[in-house]
């Protein structure tokens, strides 16, 4: 049985990532099952660090039809979104001292996810707000194909925007409690008691 962080995680994928189409590359990872779902259970940032460099190995030598991209989500371990932030520019140097450069690519989702210059409760830092703390990794070469199918690429961000402000803050509010409440109840439709991992 799923962890519920992971279950959550793909909810969010599915309800807010995929169908509110903030990112209109996801969809096909998502149906042909090519996202790799890890929870790392790591206490401090090394140990993350450690299952980030892993995983990056195993994007790198995984056939792109079997795992286009990994979701890698850390509930316990930078929950503070600027201590998250630093992590990145480790993460990069992680990146470039295996080899990856212009192979992969880090991207970054935080529950309390802030743009610089908004404030904290502006409803367009929701295009990066996961559940849980989690680095996504992502094939150079998927992203360049994906850009070149989708020649309005830089509008996205603009488009995620103004779904967002129509859904508004109540809205996100309850399509995260939706991805909550699908988590939860896939665990009970097992038979499983939810409890902290």
């Amino acid at each position: 049985m799923d962890a519920i962080e992971l279950l959550e995680t793909r909810a969010w994928v599915q309800r807010a990532v995929v169908g509110l189409n903030l990112c209109p590359f996801a969809k096909a990872p998502m149906v042909k099952g090519q996202i790799r779902y890890v929870l790392c259970k790591a206490r401090d940032t090394q140990a993350l660090l450690d299952t980030l460099c892993a995983e990056m190995q195993a994007l790198a030598a995984a056939d792109p039809e079997q795992v286009e991209t990994t979701l890698v989500i850390h509930p316990n371990v930078l929950a503070d979104f600027i201590e998250f932030n630093d992590f990145l520019d480790l993460a990069d140097a992680a990146l470039g001292e295996l080899g990856f450069d212009g192979v992969l690519q880090v991207a970054s989702f935080h529950p309390r996810y802030q743009f610089a210059g908004t404030e904290a409760d502006d409803v367009s830092n929701a295009t990066n707000q996961s559940p849980y703390p989690t680095l996504h990794l992502l094939r150079e070469d998927s992203i360049d194909r994906a850009v070149a199918a989708f020649p309005e690429a830089d509008a996205i961000f603009e488009t995620n925007i103004a779904t967002l402000e129509a859904l508004g803050a109540p809205g996100w509010v309850a399509l995260q409690a939706q991805c909550k409440a699908d988590s939860t109840g896939t665990i009970a439709a097992a038979g499983v008691v939810a409890g902290k991992t």
